[in-house]
């Protein structure tokens, strides 16, 4: 199932371009697709700072003072 998609802009450096330019070329790739998954990751890494419902174990956590 595809997914609607907004278009926003970003600035990369010149060397992360670079790199991305390469690596599309060997992998055919999109870079879009390459950024979209480095947001997942960072969004992924965060995750305990976005809103919405605890689990059980989030609970537990929070009340020990463990992350």
């Amino acid at each position: 199932m595809a997914r609607n998609k907004i278009s926003t802009t970003v600035y990369i450096t010149a060397e992360q371009n670079e790199k991305l330019k390469l690596l599309n070329e060997k992998t055919k790739v999109p870079i879009a697709e390459y950024i979209r998954q480095g947001i997942d990751m960072v969004l992924a890494r965060h995750n305990e700072l976005l809103p919405g419902q605890l689990t059980f174990e989030d609970s537990l956590r929070k009340s020990s003072g463990r992350k």
